[in-house]
């Protein structure tokens, strides 16, 4: 199983995602925009003319990060394998220690950052490639698929273009809903046949895995904001 959520009631996590989806990303940094149009391709680049998106915004204080980087930092990571109990990765210790875990610890309902010791950890590893990439801010940073995703869409970076460096989710029965994502990872490339390769994490044994993935299961591409 590969959402991750503290609490067995969905709707009670939903009500409050309002109130916490601004500090997915920023820690509160960026605005979140109104109601939009999902995109069909990335945003335009930083320093266009045109108007630009939160995440736009908070890019500018960020250094200047390429996907090519982050794909290298996440194909690095590939054999990296939870022990027996589902847990025990890195990506694991540095969200129990950041001060994101508090903050969805108390939207999901669990006990203490210790519950997400073993749990699993797709979207940790994602977030974690972003902060060793140094734009966790444009990335985002949650141990919860969906509310990852929604903090996308809510920053006008979502999008059905499967982009090199796009953040991809997954609903294994081919569903199109946010509320129906289980899992997460990044494009490598569009193959060009109805498939991508993705780099994930929480793949195959528990490992972080090259995997090629037909679109049919993608519900959407979260984009962070790229050099080039």
């Amino acid at each position: 199983m590969t959402k991750h959520r503290l609490i067995s009631t969905p709707r009670a996590a939903c009500a409050v995602l309002g109130a916490c989806i601004a500090l997915a990303g920023t820690g509160g940094t960026a605005a979140l925009a109104a109601a939009h149009t999902p995109m069909k391709a990335p945003p335009a680049d930083a320093n266009a003319k045109a108007a630009k998106t939160p995440l736009q915004a908070v890019a500018e204080g960020l250094p200047k990060v390429s996907a090519q980087k982050v794909l290298d930092i996440a194909s690095r990571q590939i054999g990296v394998r939870e022990n027996a109990e589902g847990g025990g990765t890195k990506f694991h210790s540095w969200y129990m220690s950041s001060p994101r875990a508090k903050e969805t610890l108390a939207r999901d309902g669990g006990n203490t950052v210790y519950d997400y010791a073993n749990a699993p950890w797709c979207a940790m590893f994602v977030s974690w490639v972003g902060e060793m990439a140094g734009i966790r801010p444009t990335m985002g940073w949650d141990a919860y698929t969906v509310a990852h995703a929604k903090w996308f869409k809510d920053n006008q970076h979502w999008g059905t273009v499967p982009t090199p460096g796009a953040v991809v989710y997954f609903d294994w029965a081919g569903g199109k809903s946010i509320d129906g994502i289980d899992h997460v990872g990044f494009v490598k490339k569009d193959n060009g046949d109805g498939t991508i390769t993705t780099i994930e994490g929480n793949t195959g044994n528990g490992d972080v895995e090259q995997r090629v993935r037909p679109v049919s299961q993608v519900v959407g591409y979260g984009y962070p904001v790229y050099s080039n």
